[in-house]
């Protein structure tokens, strides 16, 4: 079953309570955490999540992209997130970190660059439950949607089916109506939308017509018929 993300990084901050109950529906919340030295942006850290966590039933799924991740993702489990993305760009020690992450009781998760390819750290899969490739550069929202990044989605299943795995493969960014059935054609089955949420007149159903689209687009998919 496909799932949607709305992120929170195209959401009103100054009411994130009402934002989250907007998309009830969603299967996670989608919250950027960014520190203005991995990527060019700062957004918000773990008091945040924690009040977030306070004020929705909807599981947090925190995409740390942020330096020393090793350092502060633990803490971000320890707020209340239910999955934490951690880049292992910035990652001192993935296998260790994911396992930590686990531990703590939160889903553990590797996102990539566009630029970083998948290949290297497929010995890692098997350590996560999830893998986020970026299909933009990260840093900001609303940003279209790089579709050189389908061939890399494949791999990335390609590889999860080789070695049996139960992992979730997500996309985040440029993620709309327009997008999500190629992204899920080509593999993925957790999607994170912005915009394409938040910025509809009624964001609970767009989440709905998003599932829709993605489940319909995966039925056949090559992938699919796998499982």
């Amino acid at each position: 079953m496909a799932q949607i993300n709305p992120s929170i990084l195209s959401a009103d901050f100054a009411r994130l309570a009402d934002e989250a109950e907007a998309v009830r529906g969603a299967d996670w919340l989608h919250v950027d955490v960014m520190d203005n030295h991995f990527v060019p942006n700062l957004t918000l850290g773990v008091p945040v999540v924690e009040s977030l966590a306070r004020a929705t039933d909807t599981p947090l799924d925190c995409h740390l992209m942020i330096e020393q991740p090793d350092r502060w993702a633990p803490q971000y489990v320890e707020a209340g997130a239910g999955s934490v993305t951690f880049h292992v760009e910035a990652a001192a020690a993935p296998v260790r970190l994911a396992r930590e992450i686990r531990a703590k009781g939160a889903r553990a998760a590797m996102a990539l660059r566009p630029a970083t390819p998948i290949e290297p750290y497929e010995d890692l899969l098997p350590e996560l439950d999830m893998v986020l490739i970026m299909t933009v550069e990260p840093g900001f929202g609303g940003q279209a949607f790089l579709d050189i990044m389908l061939p890399k989605i494949r791999r990335t299943r390609q590889l999860i089916d080789k070695h049996g795995l139960d992992l979730w493969l997500q996309v985040d960014g440029g993620v709309a109506a327009s997008t999500i059935e190629l992204c899920a054609e080509a593999g993925a089955d957790v999607f994170v939308a912005g915009s394409a949420v938040y910025g509809a007149a009624d964001p609970a159903e767009a989440v709905r017509a998003l599932r829709a689209r993605a489940e319909a687009a995966s039925a056949d998919a090559w992938w699919a018929c796998k499982h």
